[in-house]
């Protein structure tokens, strides 16, 4: 069985606990967390594991053969290190760095120790956003002409980072892996309404070399929760909601332009066919992501793409955060499709 040790039992740690303990292939060796009150109530919910407030203690276990990590973004990369750095496989909560220089010096010694490396991009698991996937792989929305996405709440405020770096690694790595590309540009705009100096709602626009525009809105205050993306192509739309008992429906609606036959004329025709909700598979995505993890340890090969997707999420992040604190000037990112895998 695969030996884990769980650093970080705050908002997402006690998720990744317990579906850790279900795996049947997976033992929780540890669990450590800084916070002594807290790691004591964990320790009476699981009297058969190692406690401490010390990630040392962790490490030092020979046993251990894979860390799992759930605490804030700034401790990613000392924290990731040290694992890699002990001969551990390793799994970060996202995004994986709070740079794009750390994500790469995390891949980079990863790769170099033979160690698995994974960061947590828990909607890339989704069966609803793999179900949007398969359409857009296989044509059946034609053109992407844009997307817009809607991922606000009241609240969760953060007390380290702005609303860009709590929230957009949802939707740049659901971008990331249904578009197969990083945008051209990126531009964002907000402002801090409640908290000085952390902006707590953001509009991003990302064009891309295919031509697709995408609107991203992003808030911790809104008077209530709302997760929704709109795909819209050439041939068909979809709806893509995480809070429905529909969550993805396919419109077959459109609109038809015709050339014009003589100077100034033309024809439109709108099509409004078929609403389909497709059925989704109902598997926990925290779990098939970690089932995964424990793939890439036993087969020493992390999923194809599953490292670029990171990195670029990152990216995106930083440069998304360039553009709010210029007044939404846009910024520049490399172009180009992945068509290689990463491994």
């Amino acid at each position: 069985m695969l030996q884990v040790g769980l650093v970080g039992l705050g908002y997402w740690g006690p998720s990744l606990l317990r579906v850790l303990f279900d795996l049947a292939d997976v033992q929780v060796r540890w669990i450590c967390d800084s916070d002594a009150e807290r790691l004591e109530r964990f320790e009476r919910r699981y009297p058969g594991v190692r406690a401490s407030q010390r990630i040392d203690d962790v490490l030092a276990d020979d046993a251990v053969d894979a860390v799992v990590i759930a605490t804030p973004v700034y401790t990613h990369f000392y924290l990731a290190s040290r694992a890699l750095d002990a001969g551990k496989h390793t799994f970060v909560e996202k995004p994986l760095a709070a740079s794009s220089e750390e994500a790469d010096e995390l891949v980079r010694v990863a790769r170099s120790k033979g160690l698995a490396l994974m960061c947590g991009h828990t909607f890339i698991y989704s069966p609803p956003v793999r179900a949007v996937k398969a359409l857009l792989d296989g044509g059946e929305l034609g053109e992407v002409f844009f997307i817009s996405s809607s991922r606000v709440n009241l609240g969760l405020h953060q007390p380290d980072v702005s609303v860009i770096w709590d929230l957009g690694p949802h939707d740049f790595s659901i971008l990331r892996y249904w578009l197969d590309e990083m945008p051209s540009s990126i531009s964002a705009v907000g402002r801090d309404s409640v908290v000085e100096g952390i902006p707590d709602v953001a509009f991003v626009t990302l064009r891309f070399p295919s031509g697709t525009l995408v609107n991203v809105e992003m808030s911790w205050l809104a008077p209530s929760k709302l997760r929704r993306t709109v795909v819209v192509g050439s041939k068909k739309m979809v709806v893509y909601d995480d809070s429905s008992t529909e969550p993805v429906r396919i419109f077959d609606h459109g609109v038809v332009y015709e050339d014009p036959t003589t100077f100034g004329e033309y024809q439109l025709s709108y099509r409004t066919g078929d609403i389909v909700s497709p059925h989704v598979d109902s598997a926990e995505p925290l779990a098939v992501q970690l089932g995964d993890f424990v793939n890439a340890v036993d087969t020493e090969t992390p999923p194809p793409g599953h490292g670029e997707i990171c990195r670029d999420v990152v990216r995106l992040i930083e440069a998304a955060e360039e553009s709010l604190q210029d007044g939404g000037a846009p910024v520049s990112i490399g172009t180009g499709r992945f068509s290689r895998q990463w491994s």
